[in-house]
């Protein structure tokens, strides 16, 4: 009887994210184990007043990361693993952090 009301709960728990599908799923989880490669990226997109948006994810919490393009400077990830800058100009941006460097890339709607 306990085995059974455990996987009904279970179901409910599992059918809903297989109804996502594989790009939701894999976005709800930005974290990295210890010791696997990272999965860090960046991403720019215009805003509706014309300046560019900078965010990024997959980096360790805590983590500093330098960004450069048409300005630079230097901002912590959040304990998830990931930062984001609005108000930029300019739609081309490189985030470095360690020995890792990213170009970012735009994002069209």
């Amino acid at each position: 009887m306990n085995r059974t009301r455990r996987l009904a709960a279970l179901t409910f728990l599992v059918v809903p994210a297989l109804g996502l599908g594989p790009a939701a799923a894999a976005y709800a989880s930005t974290t990295t184990a210890p010791g696997a490669a990272s999965r860090a990226t960046c991403h720019v997109e215009r805003e509706s007043n014309g300046k560019y948006h900078l965010w990024g994810v997959g980096f360790s919490g805590g983590q500093k990361v330098t960004y450069s393009g048409s300005a630079s400077g230097t901002v912590s990830t959040d304990k998830s693993g990931r930062f984001d800058i609005g108000g930029l100009n300019g739609s081309k941006w490189v985030v470095k952090t360690g020995k890792t460097t990213l170009t970012c890339a735009k994002v069209k709607h």
